[in-house]
């Protein structure tokens, strides 16, 4: 019988979660690029605010979390740069803008530093 150490465990726990983050931000890109084709209002670009919205939402919801072991300040940054993915979904949601080349260059970037 193999037996893992609580560390071996926390460690993997740390790295699948990453892997997930990453895998969710690849969707995000995935629908933002085809949102960037499509005419504002479009099925394409609601469907990629949802996505955003919802995800981007869990994120600032677990950088706030006590338990986070994250540095704070760049909890702080992260949760920031969370809020004006949200806000520039608003933009995207009442016409009024909304700039999705870059939410795909931001989200692309967090999603490439989770490697």
């Amino acid at each position: 019988m193999y037996r893992f150490s609580y560390a071996e465990i926390l460690d993997e726990s740390a790295t699948l979660n990453r892997e997930r983050e990453r895998l969710a931000l690849d969707q995000a890109v995935n629908l933002l690029t085809l949102a960037a084709k499509a005419e504002p209002g479009s099925r394409e670009v609601l469907a990629a605010v949802a996505y955003l919205q919802k995800l981007w939402g869990f994120f600032i919801s677990d950088l706030a979390d006590a338990n986070n072991e994250l540095p704070r300040e760049l909890r702080g940054t992260l949760a920031s740069l969370g809020l004006w993915v949200i806000q520039e979904c608003d933009r995207l949601i009442s016409g009024t803008g909304g700039d999705i080349p870059m939410l795909i260059d931001v989200n692309r970037a967090i999603r490439d530093g989770l490697k």
